[in-house]
């Protein structure tokens, strides 16, 4: 009877919250109405809460009823010290039903998870707050320090290190099935069954048949499932972990102010009502506590344990439906009922004789050697820069550049397809042997080696004058294009009359240089600066010396040869 009326009466403010609720829904409030006129007439009832305090008044006369009874009977006979214990028993029931109401009262107002802004939190700061907080942080420090005594409670703590282990279990349990369905989006990426092949029958189309029932079938029915049967129920439990969370940890601060009071009340002998208050709220938390964390940590083992088999279940069942679909494709294959050492035998050879191909392939891509491409006609320009270019590194320097390069990173050059370069160094600054270091008749930079072939100038584009004797030493590189067999076209050394013309208009821009215009001769007379640079060299033009760029200087013959003429 006590255990009844305590969850009853507990219960009922918030029964007539539900019952407020009601009546903000017309078609509900109207539909209760009729059955309280069809049930009860003559009660005249408005609403529910006519029946709901019934409850609640007739516990509080039980004991009222009996001491009329007790006082309206003889002492001599042999009912009244029945009737007596009876009036104490009832009115212990109702003290008890008044404790445990005051405690759900308490639970109710501390079990809740507040979501509070950073404003908020210091808009609750005054003096009171900041010193009660103080006083329980220098409490805390005191027990980790041992410098006072913990009060312990070996009943409480037992069932909250097991109320813990629960918390615990829960938030892993998540984040596995989380992770489990992180796995299995991840799994069902892959989508043959989504695109066309040109294969009728066979293994393939199989492979594609069995995905297709995995993607559309099995697994969306699968997910379907685990979200009903374990995310759900899942999550439930988490909420409800949150109430008994925020008391255990608040029975912990009160527990500090209880130890705090207690202290004090062995000084002084006096506590004030404040002070009884807080101690009051501590006893009510942790009775409730002692109370009810063993009821809740069954029942959440229960519902916990019912989870895992069904999540248990679920992976079963899914094992079951793809073994059985992949059976039933199995069994169409040609190796299908072959025995399980001979089909590993298969596989191996065929990896083997897979990779011997491959392998085979790989070489004959590697010693096949593309045609060379044919050497591109030069336009007058190209055919001036060539000159240039052989005057200060020599012909067997020169290359042409076969498809049009855009560069692309730091130090790259642009260059058109046709162009010639020459050749400074066939290696960048990384040691990387594809990519070379060329002169492009005024820029320099870096150009694929692969873009590249051998360049032979003709007679008329070499300079008339003495052409060096190529060191037998020296070994030309080759290219994967170029037949490392094929000699090289001799260049012919003869030694006509030349003299060095400015190829380019140039502006003096400090009293260091001097000024050229296109086709005018000069005499030089040291081809690098003072610090050996051979990029600037120091010449004579009407009289007046200075240094001009190395590049913007061409040997050319005194009589022009036929088909070259000097820049205008």
């Amino acid at each position: 009877m006590e255990t009844t009326y305590k969850i009853y009466c507990a219960s009922y403010e918030h029964a007539l919250l539900l019952v407020e609720s009601y009546r903000r829904d017309p078609r509900l409030q109207e539909e209760i109405l009729d059955t309280l006129n069809a049930t009860v007439p003559h009660t005249s009832a408005s609403d529910l809460s006519f029946f709901l305090v019934m409850p609640v008044q007739r516990v509080t006369k039980y004991p009222l009823l009996l001491g009329k009874i007790l006082e309206n009977t003889p002492p001599n006979t042999s009912v009244y010290s029945a009737l007596e214990a009876a009036v104490r028993a009832m009115a212990q029931v109702n003290t008890n039903i008044n404790e445990y109401k005051r405690r759900k009262e308490v639970a109710t107002k501390y079990n809740k998870a507040e979501h509070l802004t950073l404003r908020d939190r210091f808009a609750r700061l005054n003096t009171h707050s900041i010193a009660k907080k103080t006083s329980r942080l220098s409490r805390l420090f005191m027990h980790e320090a041992g410098i006072v005594a913990k009060t312990r409670d070996k009943e409480y703590d037992d069932l909250e290190e097991k109320f813990q282990c629960v918390v615990s279990t829960v938030t892993t349990l998540k984040e596995n099935v989380a992770s489990y369905l992180g796995h299995l989006e991840a799994f069902l990426l892959p989508t043959p069954h989504k695109h066309e092949l040109e294969i009728t029958e066979g293994p393939a189309q199989q492979y594609r048949r069995f995905a297709e029932h995995l993607h559309c079938t099995v697994l969306p029915e699968f997910k379907q499932r685990l979200d009903k049967l374990v995310c759900q129920p899942l999550c439930s439990l988490s909420d409800t972990l949150v109430g008994p969370q925020q008391l255990v940890k608040k029975r912990l601060d009160k527990l500090l102010d209880y130890e705090e009071i207690q202290e004090r009340r062995s000084e002084t002998g006096s506590v004030t009502y404040d002070e009884e208050a807080a101690m009051n709220t501590y006893l009510a938390i942790n009775a409730l506590l002692v109370a009810e964390l063993p009821r809740f940590n069954q029942a959440a083992l229960q519902l916990l344990g019912q989870i895992l088999r069904s999540l248990s279940a679920l992976q079963w069942d899914l094992a079951a439906e793809v073994l059985h679909q992949a059976e039933k494709e199995l069994e169409q294959m040609p190796h299908g009922r072959m025995p399980l050492p001979s089909f590993w035998k298969m596989v191996e050879d065929t990896l083997q004789q897979s990779g011997a191909q491959l392998h085979a392939f790989q070489q004959t891509f590697e010693t096949v050697t593309p045609s060379p491409v044919a050497q591109q006609p030069l336009n007058p320009a190209e055919e001036r820069k060539v000159l240039s270019l052989v005057s200060k590194h020599g012909p067997d320097k020169l290359y042409q550049v076969t498809s049009n390069i855009s560069g692309s990173r730091d130090l790259d050059l642009t260059l058109q397809r046709g162009q010639i370069v020459a050749l400074l160094q066939s290696v960048d600054t990384k040691g990387n042997t594809n990519r070379w270091l060329v002169d492009a008749g005024g820029p320099r930079g870096f150009v694929p080696a692969g873009k590249l072939q051998p360049y032979s100038p003709t007679q008329s584009q070499q300079p008339g004058m003495q052409m060096l004797t190529l060191e037998s030493g020296t070994e030309r590189r080759r290219h994967s294009y170029a037949s490392p067999a094929a000699p090289r076209p001799q260049v012919p050394t003869f030694t006509p009359t030349y003299q060095v013309v400015a190829g380019f208009s140039f502006a003096a821009r400090s009293p260091q240089e001097v000024t050229l215009e296109a086709g005018q001769p000069v005499v030089v007379l040291e081809p690098h600066d003072k610090k050996g640079n051979k990029e600037w060299s120091l010449v004579e033009v009407n009289g007046q010396r200075g240094y001009v760029p190395s590049s913007y200087l061409v040997t050319v013959p005194v009589q022009e040869p036929t088909g070259w003429s000097l820049p205008v």
